[in-house]
């Protein structure tokens, strides 16, 4: 099945939104004090903000509103940063790490707020485990826990024993875990469409159908669509993993992996209780990490697989399937109803790149599978940075990402190589 094409995949998540505001194609010409590339979670929070800052906003959505990543992720959010704090510590030191654990923590706290005060109806339910795939992985939560309570005072992470995990998901492969009850999970495109209409109510101009094809730089930016062009004073580049050669310049620091999803029938609610007791999001330490979680409607969502690029698999249910049955052998043969996937953007360190070109075009990618608070939260201090605010911006536009050698085909190789290094390291 495919993962491209002009709307939304035929996903758990499109099926159940609801009906999405149709948003204009943009015709003509028109001048702002920002427009924003990408109506995802960076493009739309950068958007809402800029707006409620007083700016003139325009965004230009390829497709639709959330059709990306953003509306067809895991639905996991998450604490802290994709790489842990003791890492971060030993890269950059403890200031630094510090400052990368508030911005993180800001955002999470960001999501709540925003649903909260707006009282979306995203489906959001608490709490997320790290199940440990080796009992080294279990060890190292176990330490991981401690020092995030030590260090950072953060006392909602809990570490699981093996004779405990059964309390939490019904699988017999771990060996302990780590519960966080700070963390949530939700619906992402509802979410990402109650940015949009928040973006709209703030008078952010949105228009889907629009892509953009090319950037004239300079002291004012020209950005051509099919059917206009639009000149602004700042430019947001919102893409991720669907920059598409729209920037060369930031594109060699990211590249592209495909990730695919399953959500299985609805179960009885007893079985999908017996499954995932807790109620928690779900997420494994393996290199190529499984991740799932329940719907309110009983259904498990699986995640598993990943493919180098833009390349489509042929299908996708043999890519989650064998994961899902090793897991919980008790849904073998288990229906699928839906089958999706997507691209998401990775960084060598699987830390962000966010930074400025020639003092008025903002970028951010490479969420590395942990955008869900992190993008949103990027987005904001992007706006905050063009109204002249640019310190918690500066501390993402300081980690250091460095390319990635080669073009793409060196990517496809590296890709391999270090996949298939992690996926023997996850066996022994």
């Amino acid at each position: 099945m495919t993962t491209s094409g002009p709307n939304h995949p035929h996903s758990y998540y499109a099926a159940t939104a609801g009906t999405p505001e149709l948003y204009p194609t943009y015709r003509g010409a028109q001048r702002c004090d920002v427009c924003v590339i990408g109506g995802g979670l960076t493009g739309l929070n950068a958007a809402l903000h800029a707006a409620e800052l007083g700016h003139s906003v325009i965004l230009l959505e390829a497709r639709r509103v959330g059709w990306g990543a953003s509306g067809r992720n895991g639905g996991q959010l998450l604490s802290g940063q994709r790489q842990d704090q003791t890492v971060l510590e030993a890269e950059y030191g403890a200031g630094p790490a510090q400052a990368l654990w508030s911005l993180a923590e800001d955002a999470k706290t960001r999501v709540k707020r925003l649903i909260q005060e707006h009282a979306m109806d995203v489906d959001m339910a608490p709490g997320h485990i790290i199940t440990a795939w080796k009992p080294s992985h279990a060890r190292e939560l176990h330490q991981y826990a401690e020092h995030l309570e030590k260090v950072y005072g953060y006392t909602h992470a809990r570490y699981v024993p093996r004779a405990e995990v059964g309390n939490y998901v019904a699988s017999a492969l771990y060996h302990g875990g780590l519960y966080d009850a700070d963390a949530a999970h939700l619906h992402p495109l509802k979410f990402t469409q109650s940015l949009a209409r928040l973006a709209a109510k703030a008078r952010a101009q949105i228009y889907e159908d629009s892509p953009a094809l090319s950037v004239a730089k300079g002291r004012t930016l020209t950005i051509k669509t099919p059917h206009g062009e639009v000149t602004a004073d700042f430019l947001v580049l919102a893409c991720n993993a669907y920059l598409d050669g729209l920037e060369p310049l930031i594109a060699p620091y990211a590249f592209t992996i495909g990730n695919y999803i399953a959500a299985t029938e609805v179960l009885e609610p007893a079985r999908a209780k017996a499954l995932i007791p807790s109620g928690a999001a779900v997420a494994d330490t393996k290199f190529v990490l499984d991740y799932y979680r329940l719907t309110p409607d009983g259904r498990l969502l699986f995640g598993a697989g990943e493919t180098f690029g833009n390349d489509e698999p042929h299908a996708i249910e043999p890519l989650v399937r064998p994961s899902l049955e090793r897991v919980f052998p008790q849904l073998t043969g288990v229906r699928f109803d839906y089958c999706w996937g997507g691209r998401l953007a990775i960084t060598v360190p699987r830390l962000p790149h966010v930074g400025r070109i020639d003092g008025n075009i903002y970028f951010a990618q490479g969420y590395s599978g942990q955008g869900l608070a992190i993008a949103g939260h990027v987005g904001t201090l992007i706006a905050e940075a063009i109204h002249g605010q640019s310190a918690k911006f500066d501390v993402y536009g300081a980690l250091k990402i460095p390319k990635i050698p080669g073009g793409p085909w060196m990517h496809r190789a590296l890709f391999h190589l270090a996949f298939l290094w992690f996926a023997l390291r996850d066996r022994l």
